[in-house]
């Protein structure tokens, strides 16, 4: 008589068990380490970048454990993980001044939570919504490009005016799955590859946001004082705590309606973008 079958569930913790095992024995890298196996990679050495990968693979585990229990099995989460740091060991640069596992970390983030979105269920929308969700996708888009991340459900909700008493509701729809009738969370965020949270910025975006903002503060003396007002109101720009406001506020402190802030923001932009094309 063959001996009882282990249950997949005992059998998957058990190679879990392995596998952490076989990683923790492993040594960290040095800065100086991390640079030769990068000049190395992007030579087309293969050795260098399984070193590299297999080096960082705790990494992959510690952030996997943040997103336990949010539809995937720890197994599944460092398998996707894992796939976030073979990309981030092929892009890394070994000038970008930045240790690995910081640039990792964002690789590594953004191939968890895509994997987690896919395998969020869809949910219908009834049908008075749909204009709704259409508002909703057009000002992401717009609020993603204004605040250089992904807004939160509460600022776009904020900037359509809909009532506070119906977020919570809102947010769960949203959060499930729910524009039009069978599109994703990636949808409403302006089409991304990857749903990303506020604090999630690559390396290369946050010199190039602050790059921006010293720039358009420079230039705003090339334009009108009222668009360099909402540009700054827009932006946050000369702000202690950064803080961007939406065009309803920003209506009432130039006295205009929204519709017109909207307007003026963007004949400003324009602006800039022409002085920066002559410059």
């Amino acid at each position: 008589m063959p001996p009882p079958t282990e249950p997949i569930s005992m059998s998957a913790e058990r190679c879990l068990e392995t596998y952490l095992h076989e990683i923790n024995e492993g040594s960290l890298l040095t800065a100086d380490e991390e640079k030769d196996l990068a000049r190395r990679i992007k030579d087309g050495d293969l050795d260098a970048r399984e070193h590299l990968i297999r080096a960082n693979l705790r990494l992959v585990v510690s952030i996997a454990k943040i997103y336990s229990d949010r539809g995937l099995s720890l197994q599944d989460l460092i398998a996707e993980g894992n796939i976030g740091l073979m990309k981030a060991a092929e892009k890394f640069d070994a000038d970008a001044g930045c240790r690995f596992s910081t640039y990792g970390t964002w690789w590594i983030k953004q191939a968890i939570r895509r994997a987690l979105t896919n395998t969020v269920k869809s949910v219908r929308v009834p049908g008075y919504m749909h204009e709704m969700m259409s508002k909703w996708r057009n000002v992401s888009q717009e609020l993603t490009y204004y605040l250089g991340r992904v807004p939160t459900v509460e600022e776009v909700a904020q900037e359509l005016e809909i009532p506070k008493e119906t977020w919570p509701l809102l947010k769960r729809t949203i959060e499930s799955n729910g524009i039009g009738s069978e599109v994703s969370l990636e949808v409403i965020t302006a089409n991304q590859d990857t749903v990303e949270d506020e604090k999630s910025v690559s390396p290369e975006e946050v010199l190039t946001k602050s790059d921006l903002l010293q720039r358009l503060e420079s230039l705003l003396e090339s334009i009108d004082e009222r668009e360099a007002t909402v540009l700054r109101l827009r932006y946050g720009l000369g702000s202690p705590t950064g803080a961007s406001m939406t065009l309803k506020e920003i209506g009432k402190v130039v006295g205009v309606t929204r519709e017109r802030v909207r307007q003026i923001e963007q004949e400003a932009l324009r602006k800039l973008y022409n002085v920066m094309d002559r410059g």
